[in-house]
């Protein structure tokens, strides 16, 4: 069975679990991040791991507190975000309870010098994706996965009007830069960890992280402003509150290592705003600074 078959059916399979009520799909998010935790499963440990670097200072009672509260979030945004791609994207913008900010993109949009959107993975970016797309075509970068039936899958339930993926590989800047110089707009997920060569180690949380440079070099070589943008959970959900904000002129200084300690300072300062919403089960630290000595930290000992 070809690969664009293959997502086809575990697109219907997400259809069918998007239909229950949000109620039943965060209660299934809850059995799952509990099942997670009893079997010590990858989310979990990698959770734990990046919390013991982030927050050194926390008691072993609030880290654990902490750990539960993520693996929940994480467990239930995975849901959440299957019934996000399989319904219409204007019933899913209805979800949208507070506006802050939405004036400042399309102010930027219709300027003409193009826009880069930074989104850390805080909230429900994926729910940011149909915002952005519901005002203009939009170009969002994206790491393939290993999978060609999950790269398929992506293309199938992200493939909104107006979304237009990106694979993070060489052609991308080419790509990125004539949206930019065309006066489009263009997405990125700015707290993933390029290949090394690829970026500038800057502090994240105290801990030295291996950053993109691609989002500054953009920024400083078109002119086009940088918006950072989220989708912040309310309520426990399903309800959320879009942010969008200027980011600082530093995100895009001609000094690399300037850019990117103001690129990491301004996703910390999201992340804090509600430390469990953020993406913890992600392998940020796994590379360290040359001569260092470290070794990496995921790495049983």
């Amino acid at each position: 069975m070809s690969a664009r078959r293959q997502a086809r059916l575990l697109v219907i399979a997400a259809s069918l679990l998007g239909r229950l009520p949000w109620s039943w799909l965060y209660r299934l998010g809850d059995a799952l991040a509990a099942l997670w935790r009893w079997r010590d499963a990858r989310e979990s440990r990698v959770a734990r791991r990046n919390l013991e670097l982030a927050f050194p200072g926390l008691e072993t009672g609030q880290r654990d507190a902490l750990h539960r509260r993520i693996l929940r979030t994480t467990a239930r945004q995975a849901l959440e975000t299957l019934k996000l791609w399989t319904r219409p994207p204007a019933a899913n913008l209805a979800l949208l309870r507070e506006r802050h900010g939405e004036d400042l993109y399309d102010a930027a949009l219709a300027a003409g010098r193009g826009v880069i959107v930074a989104a850390p993975h805080f909230g429900n970016w994926e729910l940011l994706n149909q915002w952005l797309a519901s005002r203009g075509p939009i170009a969002i970068v994206y790491r393939p996965p290993e999978s060609a039936v999950g790269d398929e899958f992506l293309q199938q339930v992200r493939g909104v009007d107006n979304v237009r993926q990106v694979r993070a590989e060489g052609p991308a800047v080419r790509q990125l830069w004539k949206v930019l110089k065309d006066g489009g707009a263009v997405g990125i997920l700015p707290d993933q960890q390029p290949k090394a060569g690829d970026g500038e180690f800057a502090p994240f949380f105290g801990v030295q992280a291996l950053t993109m440079t691609l989002l500054s070099r953009l920024a400083e070589r078109t002119g086009a402003p940088v918006l950072l943008a989220w989708c912040e959970r309310i309520d426990g959900g399903p309800g959320f509150a879009l942010h969008v904000e200027p980011a600082p002129a530093a995100i895009a200084d001609p000094d690399p290592q300037a850019a990117v300690d103001c690129l990491n300072r301004e996703v910390e300062r999201i992340a804090r705003r509600d430390p469990a919403q953020y993406q913890w089960t992600y392998k940020r630290y796994t590379l360290r600074p040359p001569g260092s000595g470290e070794a990496n930290p995921y790495v049983k000992r």
